[in-house]
């Protein structure tokens, strides 16, 4: 790991670590949502000033879903369509 650059990831436990890798899914601690790098909405959010101080990062997106996370509405559309109908019928939903 770089001394000068690292960033800090969100484990599959809930727990962070410092990695040399940067994280490639995002996500929102309060609404445990995750979704792309690039996600509109929440580019936004940020834009306006939120959402930051609730913001962490997964190295994946297995990830994210073992920390109790779901799929952007937004930005992940298929997946959160496939994680709501898998909720609503109470089964586990995996990407």
């Amino acid at each position: 790991m770089s001394a000068d650059k690292f960033y800090i990831l969100t484990a599959a436990d809930g727990s962070t670590y410092q990695s040399a890798t940067k994280g490639t899914w995002g996500g929102h601690r309060r609404g445990k949502i995750y979704g792309r790098m690039d996600c509109p909405t929440a580019l936004r959010a940020i834009a306006r000033g939120g959402y930051v101080t609730h913001r962490v990062f997964f190295i994946d997106e297995q990830t994210a879903v073992d920390a109790g996370y779901r799929p952007c509405g937004a930005c992940c559309v298929v997946k959160y369509r496939r994680w709501k109908a898998a909720d609503e019928r109470g089964e586990p939903w995996r990407p």
